[in-house]
């Protein structure tokens, strides 16, 4: 019986590799190796923190009811080495994507499990990054940014770099991204619609609370370099990130928050001008599409615009890491010791 080496979280800041027997592959299966899968410094994160919630969501089954020990990730990519006989025979070799726990190898059912094939010409490191792409994309449309506009992007880890990189795209008057690390602030080199991103620190950007709730004015010139945003994303994993989403943000605007606390309070300070700035908070989450676009779009669209964003972006080239994953330990420890040294780390199993 075939075996596969699978990566556990069995305690808070603790993880286990594991020998575990794969099924015998049945008619409908598909037997994949691992090339590659991606940890999220985000949710995977508090994950291997223990900081997530006990909670029961219907929309996302991956996140619900967490447990330890248990196997968790949602960013594998491999290759098709066996199949059964009632699948396409062409589906050998392939290369797919599956929101599959980190493991060196696993078997999919054809009819059963959802996974992707990768378009031609896409490198496996880079499909790495398509649920992170999707859930900027998701961030994207839930923020509906608007010619001219300014837009502040807070937090510049993948999904960051990944927003901000879309949001460069549009004909924007003014695209500022923050983070707190350097290597995160230098990652983002991008232009595009005669748009240049500002990464910024944190201590660099004032609060524009005797300014945001104060409609504009017609016809007043403004000092564009000055203004306050019009659309902000927090996605820093800092809930106190969200009180200067609130100071930097105008009257009448929107504030995405796409950073999911766990079980980190968040204290919003909503007294004092927040309460007639006219503010809008949005939720959003990438499990789910938003009611006023689900009669449109579908998981499957969404999925096609993200891996198009793919092979435009290349965000290979944020890996700054790689590790074979019986080095797992080192990876998390890295990760939440000196998040300063990383953007994206992935497990290798090549090495």
């Amino acid at each position: 019986m075939p075996t596969a080496k699978a990566l556990f979280f069995t305690a808070p800041r603790k993880t286990e590799i594991r020998e575990m027997p794969l099924p015998s592959l049945e008619e409908d299966g598909i037997y994949v190796e691992t090339i590659c899968s991606a940890i999220s410094a985000g949710t995977e994160m508090l994950v291997y923190r223990g900081q997530f919630p006990h909670l029961a969501d219907a929309h996302d089954s991956m996140s619900s009811n967490l447990n330890f020990p248990l196997a968790y990730g949602y960013a594998c990519v491999g290759r098709v080495k066996e199949i059964g006989k009632l699948v396409n025979k062409e589906w050998l070799n392939k290369l797919i994507f599956a929101f599959q726990p980190h493991t060196s190898s696993f078997i999919l059912d054809a009819k059963r499990s959802f996974f992707l094939f990768l378009p031609e010409g896409l490198p496996p490191a880079s499909a790495c990054f398509l649920p992170n792409m999707e859930t900027a994309v998701n961030l994207i449309q839930d923020g509906a940014p608007i010619l001219g506009e300014h837009v502040l992007v807070l937090g510049q880890g993948v999904v960051g770099l990944l927003t901000a990189s879309l949001l460069s795209e549009f004909p924007l008057e003014r695209l500022v991204a923050v983070d707190q690390f350097e290597l995160r602030r230098n990652a983002l080199k991008v232009t595009g619609c005669g748009l240049t991103v500002t990464s910024l620190k944190p201590d660099e950007l004032q609060p524009f609370d005797n300014r945001r709730t104060i409609p504009a004015t017609p016809g007043r010139i403004q000092d564009h370099a000055c203004d306050p945003f019009d659309l902000t994303f927090e996605l820093s994993g800092s809930p106190s990130a969200l009180n200067s989403a609130i100071a930097l943000t105008t009257f009448s605007g929107r504030i995405v928050i796409g950073s999911w606390y766990g079980q980190k309070p968040a204290e919003i300070d909503l007294g004092g001008a927040f309460h007639r700035s006219r503010i809008k908070l949005i939720s959003s989450q990438v499990s789910t599409i938003s009611p006023e676009l689900s009669g449109r779009w579908d998981k499957s669209r969404r999925f096609n615009v993200a891996w198009k964003a793919l092979a435009r972006i290349k965000p290979e080239k944020w890996i700054t890491h790689r590790f074979p994953i019986e080095e797992a330990e080192k990876a998390y420890q890295l990760l939440d010791e000196n998040p300063q040294e990383t953007i994206q780390v992935i497990f290798d199993y090549s090495i």
